[in-house]
Order: C-alpha cells, then structure tokens, then sequence
C-alpha cells in the first residue's frame, strides 16, 4: 500500500465564513468522513507551515498581499464572492505553505502522494486580486516553489474544480514550463476557459482549457481524460504532478450543473496517478472547490481510497444520475485537439 500523506490543521477552521458557501463544515464533514471510513488511520498527517511573503509573492503581488493582511483586519470583503475575517490572512498563509509541506514531503520520499485539505481555496486568485472565494493561489504557489527552490522544471497543473482556474492560468499563460490543463462548466463562473485561450508567445499550447456543457457526466469527463488530458500530459513529461481537486461538479453541487458522481474522482486519481508514475512518481493534490457536504466528503474519500490503493467500496450518497457519452463532448474534445494540434501530437 502506498503511503499517502494528508495535510490539515485546525487553524484553516478559522477562516470564518459563516453562513457562505466556502465554510468550514467542508473540512469539517472530511474529516468526519475519514474518521468514520478508517481511512484516516492509514494516512500520515503532514503539519503545515506558513508560506513566507517571498514564497507568496512568486504569484501575488506585494501590494496585494498586504491588502489581503488589512482587509482581513476589519472583516471585509476582497471582492463580492470573497469574505475574510480577522484569522483569514493567517489561514490563507498556512494554505499555500501546507501544500509546500506537501510536496516536500514527497519530494523527500516520507509519502509517496498527497492531499492537501486547506482552505481558503485558490485557483481564482489572481496576482493583484482575490476573487471566486479564494486569497492566495495555493497550486500557482506551489509550482513556482518546486522551480526556484528545488530546482524542478517542468510542472504540470491538472485543474478538474467544475469552475476555470482563471487566477492559475494567468500565473503562467506565457510560461512554457508550467502546463495547465483545465476541465470546466461552460458557461460558468468566471467566464473564462474558452477553447482558444491556449497561451501566449513561447506558452502557446500549455494552456489546455476543455470547457463542457451543463449535465456531463461519469463516461463524457473519462472521455476526456483519456482523449486529452493523459496524451499531452504524458508528452510533456513533467517532474511533479499538481491537482486542483474541486469537487463542485458533482451532480448534487449546488453551484454548478454537472452530473458527476463521487466515483469518478477516483477514477481521475487514478488515471493522473498513472501519469505520475510514468512521468516522475510525484503527485500531490489540493482541495479547491465543492458545496455539498454529503458530496465533497464522499468524492473525498474516493480519492484517499485512489491514493492509498485501499479497494474500500464507497457508497454515492445520492441517486446516480443516468448517463452516456455525449455527442456534444465528443464534438468538444474535436475542437480542443484542433486547437492544440500545432502543439501536441494529439
């Protein structure tokens, strides 16, 4: 069996959203989730630190940062979607710096993967603005920190969050070294993701965004990994693997409209484990978005059963939607492979 490591820390409960839909029962609900499975006891607990202001300014601006530090003071808000509170600036801090414990971790070879279950999320995050619940950019962190500090070079980012990671592409959009490839509800919040968003001067092509209808489900988003996702993953041949694991297309989410079930996320894992292992044997995940907590726990679980190897049988806790490979996916992916074509060997 694997050893899988999981990051988390009390602290991320004090990023006090109320009554929003980012709030702490998520982690909460995990967590009595993984306790409740026996997953748990088979996990290694990797204790977060605080990023460093050097380290979140690889992505985020000094003024912004500081602006995170002082609206989180008087309890405001970073943008209509994005509330803080007074633990906020800290929470977001120990976000990014447990992801950084995480792929330390791995790169040291204490686990062979990991999840990373921090809050506030940060996919959305810009490098001067917070928005779409998000503060700091906890993947786009990550990566650059696996460059300028341990050296790596080629990362790649697989962002399956229902929700374009508009904050992670823009990070890198001219950066061939980094490639991002992005599965997404369209249309949907932010607006961003179209098919020819593809990069720009020497990053054109390592953007990959796979923008899908309302209602896709299990079959269409397997379509889709196989067809795009793992052929270009593997030609780019990355030395560390990161996931933006949101869990908001499932099919009982309240904030988008597609009809995942929670297995499929283990199938995810598991085709994206396979690509590490080809690649560079490195993989660590980081929790973005999902808003039903029945939902978000079980698609959870599927991946720790994933990342552990464990054959555990996870119940879908709602009435699994029917479902078939579409002629409208089939169409898209069509479209993707044409955009990427001068690029990939697709």
């Amino acid at each position: 069996m694997p050893k899988t490591g999981f990051v988390y820390h009390t602290d991320y409960l004090g990023h006090d959203t109320r009554d929003h839909p980012e709030n702490s029962n998520r982690l909460r609900a995990i967590l009595e989730a993984l306790n409740g499975s026996k997953l748990i006891e088979e996990l290694v607990l990797i204790q977060p630190t605080n990023a460093s202001l050097e380290q979140i300014g690889y992505v985020h601006q000094s003024q912004y940062i500081k602006e995170v530090e002082t609206v989180s003071g008087t309890e405001g808000w970073l943008d209509g979607d994005t509330p803080v509170c007074r633990n906020s600036y800290k929470a977001a801090l120990l976000a990014a710096g447990g992801l950084i414990n995480a792929t330390d971790a791995v790169l040291k070879g204490e686990v062979d993967n990991a999840f990373a279950l921090v809050r506030p999320p940060g996919h959305h995050a810009e490098p001067n603005s917070g928005m779409g619940f998000c503060l700091f950019n906890n993947v786009a962190i990550a990566a650059r920190y696996l460059q300028k500090e341990k050296g790596l070079e080629r990362i790649l980012i697989i962002d399956w969050d229902v929700h374009h990671g508009n904050g992670t592409q823009d990070a890198f959009y001219d950066d061939p070294s980094v490639l991002y490839i992005s599965t997404h509800q369209s249309p949907l919040y932010p607006g961003t993701g179209a098919i020819n968003e593809i990069g720009l001067g020497k990053g054109l092509g390592y953007t990959v965004n796979v923008p899908l209808l309302a209602g896709t489900g299990d079959m269409s988003y397997s379509y889709v990994m196989d067809e795009v996702i793992t052929p270009i993953s593997l030609e780019f041949n990355p030395d560390f693997v990161l996931v933006s694991a949101g869990f908001d297309c499932h099919h009982a989410d309240p904030l988008a409209g597609m009809n995942v079930t929670s297995n499929v996320f283990g199938d995810f894992t598991e085709a994206i484990k396979s690509i590490a292992k080809k690649a560079c044997g490195k993989l660590v995940l980081t929790l973005e978005g999902g808003y039903n907590l029945r939902a978000l726990s079980s698609s959870v679980l599927c991946v720790f059963n994933s990342l552990l190897e464990s054959g555990m049988e996870i119940e879908e806790p709602y009435l699994t939607p029917e479902d078939r490979l579409s002629d409208p996916v089939k169409s898209r992916v069509k479209e993707v492979k044409m955009a990427q074509r001068e690029y990939w060997g697709i």
